[in-house]
Parts: structure tokens; C-alpha cells; sequence
């Protein structure tokens, strides 16, 4: 059996979360249940350890009243990711999806009311409307279209599906784990302090 290939941690939240489905989906192909079993419990545990150690890291920068951390932690994109995972983001999705595309309006050349904000639904589908430079013009429309899914989903990657004037344009999740369930983190014994 060859030796694992050894790569550097992962950056990018969405592609990590793209290669444990596909982990977790092989894992599920293996003939023995109990192994199976295992390993995903493993998943579980790690995913639920992990969170619990960023639930403690952010109750303890809101205790410290350090309201400049928690905003570079917020905006940081890889660690933003992981507090939308384990459900700990200070943001809500329609928040993060608004500064998004505050953010990403001065590159297309659109104005305030060029992208409109129409809401977000429980499922994670985020609709919008665009106006302006756009209209008519089906390959500009494009190409917004795909700059602002961009900005969406980098800012919410919990974002499901972006729908944008009857055009809809599909997004998988950030990861299929799903979030963290509400209560305590199931922690293993030996692992609590």
C-alpha cells in the first residue's frame, strides 16, 4: 500500500469541505460496516472537538469585549468558513451576503441599486436582482452574475443556490457534515479538560 501523500493544510474551506464528502462517501463504500462505522465517528468527534475549542475561542474574544478581533476573525475567510460550520459566525447570512455585495458593486461598475438584495430563505437560497449596466446584455449578465456568486459564497458558504432574476444558478454547500447541533459538543471523556 502506497504511503499517504503528505500536503499542507488546508485553506480553503469549501474545497477542504469537498474532499471530506468525498472521504466521507468512500468511507461509505467499504465492505466492513464496523470500520465504516468507526471512521465516521471519528469524522463526528473531530468535527465536534474542533468546534467546540472555536465555540470557547469566541465566547472568550466576546468576554474580552475585543470587538477588533472578532472582526478580523469574522472577515478572515478561512476561519469566517469554520464559524459558519459550527454555526458560530456574529454575522447572519443575510448580513455577510449584504456586505458581499457592497463589496464586490465597485468592480462591476454597478451602482447602489445595480444589485438588489431580495432575501434569503431558510434553505439557503439567496435571490437578488440586477439592474442597470447588465441589461440586455446576456454575457454581461453572465459574467455579474458568476462575480457576485463569487462574493456570496466566499462570504456565506452556507449559501445553497443563488437565484437571480428567474436565472438560477446552482452552488453546492459548503460541506454536507452539516452544522453542529444545538447543545453541549459531544466531546469524548478523555478529550475533556
Amino acid at each position: 500500500m502506497p504511503a499517504p501523500e503528505r500536503t499542507r493544510p488546508a485553506r480553503d474551506v469549501r474545497a477542504a469541505g469537498e474532499r471530506v464528502e468525498t472521504l466521507i462517501d468512500q468511507l461509505g463504500a467499504l465492505a466492513d460496516p464496523a470500520a465504516r462505522a468507526r471512521a465516521e465517528e471519528l469524522v463526528r468527534t473531530l468535527v465536534g472537538l474542533y468546534g467546540a475549542g472555536l465555540e470557547r475561542v469566541m465566547a472568550i474574544v466576546v468576554e474580552s469585549e475585543a470587538a477588533e478581533v472578532l472582526r478580523r476573525l469574522a472577515g478572515d475567510e478561512l476561519v469566517s468558513g469554520l464559524l459558519v460550520l459550527h454555526d458560530l459566525h456574529p454575522l447572519g447570512t443575510e448580513e455577510r451576503v449584504r456586505a458581499a455585495l457592497d463589496a464586490v458593486r465597485p468592480s462591476l461598475g454597478l451602482h447602489e441599486g445595480g444589485v438588489e438584495l431580495l432575501g434569503v430563505d431558510e434553505a439557503g437560497v439567496v435571490r437578488l436582482r440586477l439592474s442597470g449596466n447588465c441589461h440586455g446584455c446576456a454575457s454581461s449578465r453572465v459574467t455579474v452574475t458568476q462575480a457576485i456568486e463569487r462574493a456570496v459564497l466566499g462570504a456565506a458558504p452556507e449559501v445553497t443556490r443563488l437565484e437571480v432574476d428567474g436565472m438560477t444558478q446552482d452552488a453546492p454547500p459548503l460541506m454536507q457534515i452539516g452544522r453542529r447541533p444545538p447543545g453541549p459538543c459531544p466531546v469524548p471523556e478523555e478529550a475533556a479538560p
